[in-house]
């Protein structure tokens, strides 16, 4: 055999004959010439009669994607962009990508194959991707084949593409399965036209296909078994799930998408993923995969009803426990029972508003009350949604229910309280700041009984000032109230020392007089504080501004107590009672004896103050002044005082005449307070002036009675007078009471002589 070469080929027996590599080289360019869509060069390589029509090269295709993009309680939403990448593919399958029909055309008149399948599939996939209609119909009277056509029909439900889904369905190519399928996806996707044209083709909407489902709330990413209404619902197509439920499609589905479980004979809830649950209705799927506006669940509530048990709950149930306020709110608008129990072997009795608590939902628990529910109802242990939340330790449901007004007082069938139960479980101080922050909020805790609990009592255990003030503001506040004990809110603040607190109850008119069961009162118990002088001063104060003093208060009794002889002043000179009894039984003048306050004690005398007052406890302020020691202040001032009113009133005496000679007779002994003259007679010489008086007799009266064994009688004295000579006497009451004359009689005569001592 003769060869002639050349460059380009050579010829056999007189026929020409090309090397394998310019097939390859001359139909890659037609590939090239398609994909830069050089219409001249494309016609050119498709005149070489050695070009291959059904030749596969790579080019670098840019191509549309679709991909979804997830919301969490709105519809999906598909974007469509255009990647880039190398891969193999055919004239045809160019032309129908790019659009060029009478390029297609050329090509399919040269024998081109319209059914060859590359990796992005076959040229109907490509048309239709592309939205090219006109080349569509072409290739479909080229003879696609099914597969061809049922790809591109795929294609076509992913990109919403109604027309191309019409044609394609008008070619009874498409089998039933795909068509679902192709239904399916449209729901998802939101395409309402495509899914309105396929249910007219009469594809069946109530059967089910394996498809790919995806949330992300809850999340959810796996291939489910479901039918066009629980994929649209899923996808929260709202439109497409009007047109569906208007098409006539069944509702009285089970689908298995739930995340939660829970146990039949307790009631407790278990998570165990998307779709692992136990198969449910499809408004139950509308609940879990809530649409943001409640359009998708309100729809299906028109033929569903929102009470119809699910394993012992309602849909209210199930709403809680997605966490979903605002499906809650619109099973509640379309007649749900807000107290249905849920249902459990072991009777529970756990309502909606208990569940809420426990899972700590707040915002679900505020559209329950809205909606009127009863937020003092209880479990069948007695537990209100107070103490469940106490008990799950749950603060801003604890706020929600305490602001709507649940009741504090109740307690359990344990006798347990919302704030005993706190303690129980160890979150004392979160509750207590729970219950703060709604006071500061303007709202008051409400109590049925007070025993039990009592926003007031409450506030100042805490020591809490500014919801303290809050409370007060308040018009209903008891704040007399008393406890078990006896106790009222006044008397808690003096005993914890809660000076602020206290201030403000005092400026409230809190009633200081109040005595608790074991008798004491506010006042009785602020000397018991180490904050005791802080509180007096307050009071004090308060009482000074106050023209009647707060309640129960002895303002004149407190100053003395104190020893405050500025504030002891101010207080009489207002006209305070010098001589009026405390709630224990003592005058300020007895208080500041037993103070051992002489300056005080002077004051009050000089206001006054009475020094032979007794109280009940037989006490005197003499008594309690010779408490304090040998010869204190006090002591002498009130000493000083008996002591010259004894001698000015003046008493009966038995003297001695004759210094002891003769026989002692009765006189009235008394001095002229002015003139410092101790008389006992009208005469001069019963008139004296004494330069000495001493307890007891004198040595010479000693001799002249040593016979008469009266010598040391009991209430001897005697004095001296300026003409020296001694008179002796015998008053009542033994030796204290002539020392009292003794004392007397020298400070009336001092005062006579030198002036009145300052």
């Amino acid at each position: 055999m003769t060869v002639h070469g050349s460059s380009r080929g050579g010829f056999i027996v007189g026929k020409p004959v090309f090397p394998v590599s310019y097939v390859q080289e001359v139909s890659q360019r037609l590939v090239d010439a398609f994909h830069e869509n050089d219409v001249k060069l494309a016609y050119e390589c498709l005149a070489d009669p050695f070009v291959d029509v059904n030749f596969t090269g790579t080019v670098s295709l840019k191509a549309k994607k679709s991909e979804i993009l997830l919301h969490e309680e709105a519809a999906q939403e598909v974007l469509v962009d255009y990647e880039e990448f190398k891969t193999e593919v055919t004239a045809l399958f160019l032309a129908a990508h790019v659009g060029n029909l009478p390029l297609a055309k050329k090509l399919l008149s040269l024998g081109a194959n319209v059914n060859h399948k590359l990796f992005r599939g076959y040229a109907t996939t490509a048309t239709v991707r592309e939205g090219h209609m006109e080349i569509l119909e072409v290739l479909l009277n080229a003879g696609a084949c099914q597969e061809a056509c049922e790809e591109a029909f795929l294609e076509a439900s992913r990109l919403g593409f109604t027309r191309h889904t019409k044609r394609l369905m008008a070619t009874d190519m498409i089998r039933p399965h795909v068509a679902l399928r192709a239904l399916v996806s449209a729901c998802c996707r939101g395409y309402v036209d495509v899914v309105d044209t396929l249910i007219k083709f009469g594809v069946d909407a109530n059967a089910t296909d394996r498809v790919l489902l995806r949330s992300s709330k809850p999340s959810l990413y796996a291939n489910i078994d479901c039918n066009a209404l629980a994929a649209a619902v899923v996808s929260r197509q709202t439109s497409v799930v009007r047109l569906l439920l208007q098409a006539g499609i069944k509702v009285d589905l089970k689908v298995r998408l739930g995340a939660w479980s829970w146990d039949i004979d307790t009631g407790e809830e278990i998570r165990v993923g998307a779709g692992l649950a136990e198969a449910y209705s499809i408004t139950w799927c509308a609940v879990e995969y809530f649409e943001a506006s409640g359009a998708i669940l309100r729809m299906l509530l028109r033929h569903l009803s929102p009470n119809t048990l699910h394993y012992g709950r309602t849909l209210i149930h199930h709403a809680i426990l997605c966490n979903n306020a605002l499906a809650v709110e619109v099973l509640l608008n379309c007649g749900a029972d807000f107290d249905f129990p849920i249902k459990t072997t072991s009777r529970t009795e756990l309502r909606p508003i208990h569940l809420a608590a426990k899972l700590g939902f707040a915002k679900v628990l505020q559209c329950l009350i809205v909606s009127g529910c009863d937020i003092n109802s209880r479990t069948a242990f007695g537990d209100s949604a107070l103490m469940i939340c106490a008990r799950y330790k749950r603060e801003d449901c604890l706020k929600v229910l305490a602001s709507a007004g649940a009741d504090f007082g109740l307690v359990n069938s344990a006798a347990q309280s919302a704030s005993y139960i706190a303690g129980l479980t160890r979150w004392t101080h979160g509750f207590h700041q729970a219950v703060v922050d709604v006071i500061h909020a303007g709202k008051t805790p409400q109590s049925s009984n007070p025993s039990v609990f009592s926003p007031l009592m409450f506030t100042i255990q805490a020591n809490e000032i500014e919801a303290l003030k809050k409370l007060l503001e308040c018009t209903d506040i008891d704040l007399n109230e008393q406890d078990d004990d006896g106790y009222s809110a006044v008397m808690i603040a003096a005993s914890g020392g809660h000076v602020e607190i206290f201030r403000l109850l005092l400026s409230a008119g809190a009633n200081v007089k109040l005595s608790n069961k074991y008798g004491e009162t506010a006042i009785s118990l602020l000397e018991l504080n180490q904050n005791g002088d802080v509180f007096d001063q307050l009071m004090l104060e308060y009482a000074l501004e106050e023209a009647n003093g707060p309640i129960g208060f002895y303002a004149l009794h407190r100053a003395a107590n104190r020893g405050d002889l500025n504030m002891v002043h101010t207080l009489t000179s207002r006209g305070c009672d010098v001589n009026a009894f405390d709630a224990d039984g003592y005058t300020p003048l007895m208080l500041a004896a037993r103070g051992g306050y002489g300056g005080v004690c002077e004051l009050l005398i000089s206001c006054g103050a009475k020094c032979d007052i007794e109280n009940a406890r037989h006490e005197t302020a003499l008594s309690l002044a010779k408490k304090r020691g040998y010869e204190n202040d006090a002591e002498n001032v009130i000493l000083n005082e008996l002591a010259q009113a004894l001698v000015v009133d003046g008493s009966r005496v038995k003297k001695h005449t004759r210094s002891g000679k003769g026989s002692p007779h009765s006189k009235v002994l008394r001095m002229m307070e002015s003139a410092g003259v101790l008389r006992w007679g009208k005469s001069s010489r019963r008139n004296v002036i004494c330069k000495g008086a001493e307890v007891g007799p004198s040595e010479k009266f000693r001799w002249n009675r040593r016979r008469k064994f009266d010598v040391e009688e009991p209430g001897m004295f005697h004095v001296l007078t300026t003409k020296n000579k001694e008179v002796h006497f015998v008053c009542d009451g033994g030796v204290e009471m002539a020392q009292l004359w003794v004392r007397g009689i020298r400070l009336v005569t001092r005062d006579a002589i030198f002036g009145q001592q300052k």
